[in-house]
């Protein structure tokens, strides 16, 4: 028999011919004839088959669910896998936080009871009451010397005065040191920034204070300050006062 090819069959194509067809045993990792990119691959010998999918970390999406930020378009919460690109608001409002959306109460202390609130302010009041007592009368300033059908007013606005200076300037300087009066301390409450719950700034406290106390020092006395802080019992959802609503903040328990 002889040993020569049929005709027409021609000479077998040389080795480095590029369109030979290779057997499967030829075609390992790396080689020019493997599967397209992405589809897939046969299992390395004694290891785990590679992942599947078609992008470039390992998803069927172009990023994957484990792109290079933890998430991607169709990842969950985002291009950086939370509720933003700095993960929830401190406090747990806003979106993808627990609570309401966008609730800056969410994840903060109680509010404080208005009750509790009313007790406090009464404590207050008798605190710096004295201390404007004394003075006023180490100065000899009065509120009313009726003498006849007389009243020195002088003396009367002087009191107002310190009393102003004094009512003012006990709320300030407490509220932005540590969000307490001593009122507050006793009853376990504090004034937080409505916004991010931190103690509030100098500027904020002085705000809050000269709503609540001036009206209180030159005219109006009980009746404003039951107005201003009263507004808590009606408020909704934050129970804030006018002072609070003019300085943005509100009043919350502590352990």
């Amino acid at each position: 028999m002889s040993s020569e090819p049929p005709p027409g069959s021609g000479p077998p194509p040389p080795d480095d011919d590029p369109l030979r067809k290779r057997p499967p045993s030829d075609s390992g990792p790396g080689s020019p004839y493997d599967r397209p990119y992405g589809a897939q691959q046969p299992p390395p010998p004694g290891g785990e088959p590679p992942p599947q999918g078609g992008g470039p970390y390992g998803s069927g999406d172009p990023y994957g669910t484990g792109g290079p930020y933890g998430g991607g378009p169709q990842g969950p919460g985002g291009p950086y896998g939370g509720g933003g690109p700095y993960g929830d608001s401190p406090y747990g409002g806003g979106p993808g936080g627990p609570g309401r959306p966008g609730d800056p109460l969410a994840g903060m202390p109680p509010l404080a009871d208005s009750g509790k609130r009313t007790v406090a302010r009464i404590i207050d009041m008798i605190i710096v009451g004295i201390a404007v007592w004394l003075l006023t009368w180490a100065f000899g300033v009065h509120q009313y010397d009726v003498n006849g059908d007389r009243m020195e007013v002088g003396k009367s606005l002087g009191q107002s005065i310190i009393a102003a200076v004094l009512y003012v300037a006990y709320d300030t300087i407490l509220i932005a040191r540590t969000g307490q009066t001593l009122g507050m301390r006793w009853f376990k409450m504090r004034v937080a920034n409505l916004r991010d719950g931190a103690t509030p700034s100098p500027q904020s406290s002085l705000i809050r204070a000269l709503v609540l106390w001036l009206p209180f020092a030159f005219c109006c006395a009980c009746i404003w300050t039951a107005i201003c802080g009263g507004w808590s019992y009606f408020d909704r959802p934050y129970k804030q006062g006018l002072h609070d609503k003019a300085a943005k903040t509100v009043v919350v328990a502590t352990t």
